[in-house]
C-alpha cells in the first residue's frame, strides 16, 4: 500500500519508454521499490541500466510512462512542488556556474529555493566551513578543482534543507583525498537525518556507504538488500587469494586446472581462485606450492564481495564495469534488438 510514512519514496510499477510505448526504447521496465526514511539507498548497475533514467523520474525531470511515485506522501504527478521543495539534486555533470564566485552560486540557489533572506549568509557559511570552501569563498569557480566543485554542488543543494538528497555519481574522476572527503560529507548528512538516494556503478562505494542497494539491470530491478545480505545470498561465490614467488604472476593457468577450481582472476600480484569448496582448494594450493618450489607469500579464504554479487546478477566482467563507468550518460544499448538508455 502507498502512503506510508516511514518512506521517503515509493515506487510502484514504474516505466519508462523513449518513443512509442511497446514500440520505442525501453529504458525503465516496470520497476517498484521504497526508499525508508533516513537511509542511504544505493541504486546500481551498469551504464545502460536505466538508473538515471529512474533518477530523472524521481526528481521530475521526466514523466514517467506508467507507474506511481509518491515522495514524502506525495504524489508526484499530482502535487509536485511540494515534492521539490523537499529534495535537493546532485547531477553527475556539475551544475555550477564557473563564472560566479562560490558564495555568489550558493546565493542564487538559495534564492531559487526561496531560502528567507535572513537566513540565506548564516547557512552560506555554515556549509562553506562544513565543505572546507569558505576560506575560497570569493574565488570565481573556474578556479576550483573537479572536488572542490563537486563539494560546492552539494552545498547549493542542500542550501534549503532537504530531507531528500539525490546524488548521481558523486565521486568518480576524483582524486582519491577528494573522494573520500565527499564520502564523509554523505555520511555526516545522512547522520543528521538526511535519506540519500545514491546512483553509482562504483561498486564498492556502494558497499561502504549504503544501508540498502537496488541492482537494476536491463531496467529492471534484479536485487534489492543490504549489502551484506547480497553477499550472503551467493556464498557460492567463494575464492582463495594466493600470492607465490618467485615468478607467481605466471602460475595463473595451472591454478585454474586445481580440482575445485571454477575461475581465476588476477588481482595485483595475486591470483584469486573461485571455489564452491575453499577449504579443500587451501590444500591444492599448498600441496602446489610445495610441488614446484614455490613460496606462499599470502594465503586466505575469501566471501562474496558485492562485485561478485553484481557480477553474478548481471553478468558483467570487471574489465566492462570500469570502461562503461567512463563513457557518455547518455549512451544507450540493449538486448535482443532493443535498445536500452541509461
Amino acid at each position: 500500500m502507498l502512503g506510508n510514512a516511514a518512506n521517503a519514496i515509493e515506487v510502484d510499477n514504474l516505466t519508462k519508454y523513449y518513443g512509442r510505448p511497446g514500440k520505442g526504447v525501453l529504458a525503465v521496465d516496470h520497476i517498484s521499490f521504497t526508499v525508508r526514511q533516513g537511509e542511504i539507498f544505493g541504486f546500481l548497475g551498469p551504464n545502460g541500466a536505466g538508473k538515471t533514467t529512474t533518477q530523472r523520474m524521481l526528481t521530475t525531470l521526466l514523466e514517467p510512462t506508467e507507474g506511481r511515485i509518491i515522495i514524502n506522501g506525495h504524489d508526484i504527478t499530482r502535487d509536485s512542488y511540494p515534492v521539490k521543495r523537499q529534495m535537493g539534486l546532485v547531477p553527475e555533470e556539475s551544475n555550477v556556474y564557473t563564472e560566479l564566485t562560490a558564495w555568489e552560486n550558493l546565493m542564487f540557489t538559495a534564492r531559487l529555493y526561496r531560502v528567507p533572506r535572513h537566513e540565506r549568509a548564516s547557512r552560506g557559511r555554515e556549509l562553506l566551513e562544513m565543505f572546507g570552501l569558505w576560506e575560497k569563498r570569493n574565488v570565481k569557480v573556474e578556479n576550483f578543482s573537479k572536488g572542490m566543485r563537486r563539494r560546492l554542488s552539494i552545498a547549493m543543494a542542500i542550501i534549503h534543507r532537504p530531507s531528500l538528497l539525490f546524488l548521481d555519481e558523486p565521486t568518480p574522476g576524483l582524486d582519491a583525498q577528494s573522494a573520500r572527503a565527499i564520502k564523509d560529507l554523505i555520511r555526516r548528512l545522512n547522520a543528521e537525518g538526511t535519506t540519500i538516494f545514491l546512483t553509482t556503478h562504483q561498486i564498492e562505494e556502494a558497499n561502504q556507504l549504503c544501508d540498502r542497494v537496488a541492482i537494476i539491470n536491463h531496467g529492471r530491478i534484479a536485487a534489492i538488500d543490504t549489502p551484506e545480505r547480497l553477499k550472503q545470498t551467493f556464498q557460492q561465490v567463494q575464492s582463495v587469494e594466493v600470492a607465490l614467488e618467485p615468478d607467481g604472476q605466471s602460475h595463473g593457468e595451472a591454478l585454474a586446472s586445481l580440482p575445485g577450481v571454477s575461475k581465476t582472476v588476477k588481482a595485483g600480484d595475486k591470483w584469486r581462485l573461485y571455489t564452491q569448496d575453499p577449504s579443500a582448494l587451501l590444500l591444492h594450493v599448498i600441496d602446489y606450492a610445495r610441488s614446484h618450489e614455490l613460496r606462499v607469500v599470502s594465503l586466505s579464504t575469501l566471501g562474496p564481495s558485492l562485485e561478485d554479487v553484481f557480477l553474478q546478477i548481471t553478468g558483467q566482467s570487471i574489465g566492462t564495469i570500469r570502461h562503461e563507468g567512463q563513457e557518455d550518460d547518455r549512451r544507450r544499448g540493449g538486448r535482443g534488438g532493443r535498445r536500452r538508455s541509461r
